[in-house]
């Protein structure tokens, strides 16, 4: 999908090094719905959102890999004056199903802002803090 007047994902607006993306899980504030999990965790700048992405080899080949990736940077660019500027995003896909069309874009754009603001609403999990013990199965 080519954007209007050849617009790109600018570099600012992406999470690259693997120190942002180990901070945004370790801050473990989530939401997920229909095959996407969204992680978030607050940046003490406030240069807008930025956006990781997180689509493994077993949602698929790399033709539905890179069309999922496309689907989000779009729908992220779109969306990115709904949310909150001093946040970071990292999507995660778990399903094959890429939505297709202007009405799967408008779907992927509309799951962007519902998860968003869920995931910013929860509290966020301090780095020294671990998680709660998991009960143990017989």
């Amino acid at each position: 999908m080519v954007t209007e007047g050849g617009a790109r994902f600018p570099a600012a607006a992406r999470m690259r090094t693997p120190a942002d993306f180990a901070r945004v899980f370790a801050a473990r504030r989530t939401a997920a719905a229909e095959g996407v999990v969204l992680h978030v965790c607050r940046r003490d700048d406030s240069r807008g959102p930025r956006l990781g992405l997180s689509v493994s080899r077993r949602v698929g080949n790399a033709v539905v890999r890179n069309r999922w990736k496309r689907r989000l940077r779009e729908a992220f660019r779109s969306v990115a004056a709904d949310l909150a500027p001093d946040h970071d995003y990292c999507v995660v896909v778990r399903t094959s199903v890429v939505p297709a069309g202007a009405s799967g874009q408008q779907a992927v754009e509309a799951l962007l802002i519902t998860l968003g603001r869920r995931a910013v609403g929860r509290r966020e999990r301090r780095t020294d803090e671990s998680p709660p013990p998991r009960p143990r199965r017989r």
